[in-house]
């Protein structure tokens, strides 16, 4: 059995009598040998960390990639491995340190079941982002914990939320967070492009003026990173047919709200299990889960870039989302049940307000860096509106949205690639 000490007096311990029986080793897919002690220790086997092995970290995007199956679980080690290494760079002290590796470690704890699959409803019932979790540090072991260490838990949630000067670490546009999921997440799609090396990107972290920052002359391994993000949203994290299961399951899982059989909050405690074993025992929902558990996914209807669009549905609320749909399938004389409206968020690129130093002076990589300028203009043209139906309804479907919504769907609204490249039913 563990003694809890204060982390202070822990850590004294340790440097004064070199103790380093409490530490435990992981070996990681990614990240190699991770050595978890001192408080991430204590904090591994609490069940707000553990539920994290039951959420896939890409949703059900193995849909599409089918050995993308890593969890949240393994992917907040690698943030805590990350963040280890960065402290000493950094020179952070004890108490400090021990911190961010909490912070780290418990990252993750405030997803829902797959992800950010469920978010928008999350944000939508609760108001709560994935990364506001100070209610779930309030009360439990989690909190007994981090009270033994003398930590307050409103600084660990600051920290996941990415406030202050070192939340930037865990939440911000060089994140760890950031550098490890981009190589886990290709590592286990199987696709060549998330390739970041970690440590020179560590070894050129700075803070000016309190901004974490790249060192002078650094400027290709920020450059690095953007690209490989860039590569990663068209390939995986939207890549069509994904997008389609995704909303599937979203639509599936607002219905099961509706039927006030399952709570928002509870929701947000459960894991891919939990829901996906609610979907299939709801009358309301088991057509769309049934479909998302044989893979006989909905089709494009309308796949359209971002000047095919008009303002205001650009800026459409997931509410207003939903009675785009009522009026598409009413429109065309379907129930709305056939109809998915997926308008994405517009295209941005926050990681490109990263700073460099240039000529000793903090600069956004956007001003310093033509490859990201080029990158945001990418990004924007890789940007589609889409929505789905049955494969029976497509060409009602098509119709009804040029008319409701006033979007061209004559050039390119169709793209045929598919998730493990086998032809669509």
């Amino acid at each position: 059995m563990v003694t809890r000490l204060s982390c202070g007096n822990l850590l004294g311990i340790r440097a004064k009598y070199q103790v380093d029986s409490l530490m435990i080793t992981i070996k990681d897919a990614i990240q190699g040998h991770i050595d978890v002690e001192g408080i991430a220790e204590e904090l591994i086997d609490t069940p707000v960390v553990q539920r994290l092995r039951g959420i896939q970290q890409l949703g059900n995007t193995s849909l599409v990639y089918p050995s993308a199956n890593h969890t949240r679980f393994e992917h907040s080690l690698g943030v805590y491995y990350l963040a280890d290494q960065a402290l000493e760079k950094l020179d952070i002290g004890a108490h400090e340190g021990e911190c961010i590796r909490a912070a780290a470690i418990l990252h993750d704890i405030g997803h829902g079941p797959f992800s950010h699959n469920t978010e928008p409803i999350l944000e939508s019932y609760l108001g709560k982002t994935h990364e506001e979790v100070e209610d779930l540090l309030e009360e439990g072991p989690v909190n007994d914990i981090l009270s033994d260490f003398d930590i307050d838990p409103g600084y660990i949630a600051d920290l996941v939320s990415g406030k202050g000067k070192y939340g930037q670490l865990i939440s911000g546009e060089l994140d760890v967070d950031r550098m490890d999921y981009l190589a886990r997440d290709a590592h286990h799609a199987g696709v060549p492009y998330g390739n970041i090396d970690h440590d020179h990107l560590i070894h050129t972290l700075t803070f000016a003026q309190k901004k974490l920052s790249i060192k002078e002359g650094n400027k290709e391994v920020a450059e690095n990173l953007l690209t490989a993000r860039a590569l990663m949203n068209p390939t995986v994290y939207n890549h069509p047919t994904a997008r389609i299961c995704e909303a599937m399951l979203l639509r599936a899982t607002e219905m099961l709200l509706e039927t006030n059989q399952l709570s928002a909050q509870k929701l947000r405690r459960m894991d891919d299990h939990d829901l996906t074993v609610k979907l299939r025992k709801e009358p309301a929902t088991q057509s769309l889960i049934n479909r998302l558990d044989n893979r006989d996914l909905f089709k494009q209807a309308v796949w359209v870039g971002i000047h095919s669009v008009p303002e205001q549905v650009l800026d459409a609320s997931r509410e207003e989302e939903r009675s785009y749909e009522d009026l598409i399938a009413e429109n065309a004389g379907l129930d709305s049940t056939n109809v998915i409206v997926d308008i994405p968020d517009r295209p941005s690129i926050p990681e490109s307000e990263t700073h460099v130093i240039e000529n000793g002076h903090p600069r956004p990589l956007r001003d310093a860096s033509s490859i990201i300028r080029a990158l945001e203009s990418t990004n924007r043209n890789q940007w589609r509106l889409g929505i789905y139906c049955p494969e029976e309804h497509v060409q009602d479907v098509r119709e009804s949205t040029s008319t409701v919504l006033d979007v061209q769907t004559t050039n390119g609204f169709v793209n045929n690639r598919t998730g493990d490249h086998r032809p669509q039913k």
